[in-house]
């Protein structure tokens, strides 16, 4: 298993302060994420502007695709993208149709984890070609002081047992990450914690460390 990587979710509202944001951190990070938010309140060009500022950065657009899977994966990638989201909610054509424009573009899909799916939904994902899954601690769950729990850690290992490469997402800090160590992570998504002009650095810094201290050495 690599090193767990590091990305950047934007979740501005407003792209030029993303933009500023990306410029300053993306040195310090893997991953460049345009947030569903940001999606929503810029449009594709979201994506596309990211790309140009950040040619060789894994840029992922974050649509959480319920349907026109296809469609919104053609308009993804042709922007930029190296990898879009679909909801788990979504039906399996959508993520047939997502995944096979993703893979024209030599790109992948993402299911977004989030509400009420099955490990028997997973076994399907992996049937259709799928391989990363994004488990989600929402902005409200972590408002009402949802933690993380041992069943949200069995739940990670089943699916990396089925073959999924989980990114996780959810208020992470540097310093909640051993408790991910018996997980194949692909990547911890961070955005408030690396937003800060004044803290972004320092706390990238600090996640990087907490990776390489956990799954590798320093």
């Amino acid at each position: 298993m690599s090193l767990p990587l590091l990305q950047l979710a934007l979740d501005h509202t407003d792209l030029d302060a993303a933009l500023r944001t990306a410029q300053q951190l993306h040195p310090h990070v893997d991953i460049i994420e345009a947030g569903t938010l940001l999606c929503l309140s810029c449009g594709v060009d979201a994506v596309r502007r990211l790309r140009q500022q950040h040619p060789e950065k894994t840029l992922v657009a974050d649509y959480k695709v319920a349907d026109a899977g296809g469609t919104l994966a053609d308009m993804a990638f042709r922007a930029g993208a190296s990898w879009m989201t679909v909801i788990c909610a979504a039906p399996l054509a959508t993520f047939a149709s997502a995944l096979e424009v993703a893979q024209q573009h030599q790109g992948d899909i993402q299911i977004e984890l989030f509400g009420n799916w099955t490990l028997d939904d997973a076994r399907k994902w992996r049937q259709l070609g799928l391989k990363q899954a994004i488990y989600h601690r929402g902005r409200d769950a972590q408002a009402s002081g949802q933690q993380w729990t041992q069943h949200d850690l069995d739940t990670m290992k089943a699916l990396s047992d089925l073959g999924f490469a989980l990114s996780i997402t959810g208020g992470i800090i540097p310093e909640d990450l051993s408790q991910f160590k018996e997980v194949d992570v692909k990547a911890f998504i961070a955005g408030r914690a690396l937003s800060d002009p004044a803290s972004g650095i320092p706390r990238a810094a600090a996640f990087h460390q907490a990776i390489a201290s956990i799954w590798g050495t320093l």
